[in-house]
């Protein structure tokens, strides 16, 4: 939880084009991962979900300034 309100604060500070790098970084880490995962076990599967949660906190707040919320 503690996780979820510090990234939303960062996100701040970002503005669209920094957001959109942004996107594009994690999913190109997240394509790595889905593939290692499935050439071999993570130690940590869970990290693709937190991963995965992440880029959709991301568009989420991408939409909210597209649309002046």
């Amino acid at each position: 939880m503690v996780k979820k309100i510090e990234f939303n604060k960062s996100l701040k500070d970002l503005n669209e084009t920094d957001l959109k790098a942004r996107i594009q970084e994690d999913s190109l880490r997240l394509k790595k991962l889905e593939f290692a995962h499935a050439i071999s076990p993570l130690e940590n599967p869970m990290s693709i979900r937190g991963l995965r949660r992440d880029i959709s906190r991301l568009n989420t707040e991408l939409k909210k300034r597209s649309l002046g919320i």
